[in-house]
């Protein structure tokens, strides 16, 4: 008798006690490649997340030997058959990846990449998209595109914010790989961490940034990512708005007064 079984979930949340989620890229066979349902998962649940109180941080992590290697490959060929030769699966995946990393962005929680293995093409833009990342000593990173004749262009949007340009377009124009000392160099990540410590480190950060207040912390990272796409003069007012916002909140007298007090403070995340 044939056994039917529930296929494993292409992305794993698990939700604990300490304030933060860890969400856990599952396709180890497909080196956890981005496959428009896995695409869909993530974006659905950062929707969740950022509805969530509870949720403090985010910890982004993967199975099996690699962290992402970008696009699944295989799922793109295969849609060359289609009718339209893939035109309709192509604009949503990459409708679909670019809403994702977006709401990374967006999302009112920090986000965490624990990189291990190799993160390539749409993956390397994965950790240039999170907030901060900790990368295994031996993880190591491209935008190979160029090499296969499809330029990483949607990566590059990442990429070019999170690494200095010239840096950006080499890794885009030559699609060499770089190693994990190359990438905490350019700032593509945070920490360095032996083999096999990515997502305990990354959980140890996410708990240090969910003890604070989620109130401060939401309206931060909110502020931060706005900031950048503004001129100088307005990126101060609006900072400057934020801080009398931030001034006027709960968790600022407290804080304040815990300094001073020199005792630990009782956030109310308010």
């Amino acid at each position: 008798m044939n056994v039917a079984t529930e296929a494993p979930a292409e992305l794993v949340r698990e939700n604990r006690p300490d304030g933060v989620t860890l969400l856990v890229l599952n396709r180890p066979a497909r080196r956890n490649g981005l496959s428009l349902s896995l695409l869909s998962a993530l974006r659905g649940a950062l929707a969740d997340i950022a509805e969530d109180r509870a949720v403090r941080a985010v910890v982004l992590a993967a199975e099996g030997p690699a962290f992402c290697a970008g696009h699944d490959l295989a799922e793109i060929r295969a849609h060359r058959a289609d009718a339209d030769g893939g035109l309709a699966f192509f604009r949503a995946a990459m409708g679909e990846c670019a809403a994702a990393m977006q709401a990374i962005v967006a999302l009112p929680q920090p986000v965490i990449a624990a990189v291990h293995g190799v993160a390539t093409a749409a993956g390397c833009q994965l950790v240039a998209t999170a907030d901060l990342a900790v990368a295994e000593e031996s993880a190591r990173f491209c935008t190979p595109g160029v090499s296969i004749g499809l330029f990483c262009a949607t990566p590059a949007v990442a990429l070019s914010r999170a690494v200095p340009r010239k840096t950006a377009m080499e890794m885009l124009l030559t699609g060499e790989m770089i190693d994990a000392a190359e990438a905490h160099r350019i700032g593509l990540v945070n920490r360095l961490v032996p083999p096999g410590a990515a997502r305990e480190q990354a959980l140890a950060l996410a708990q240090r940034i969910a003890a604070r207040s989620s109130l401060v912390v939401r309206l931060g990272k909110a502020a931060f990512h706005r900031q950048l796409g503004l001129c100088l003069a307005d990126a101060y007012a609006d900072a400057a708005a934020v801080m009398v916002e931030n001034l006027m909140a709960a968790d600022a007298a407290e804080g304040i007064d815990a300094f001073l007090e020199k005792r630990t403070p009782a956030w109310q995340d308010r």
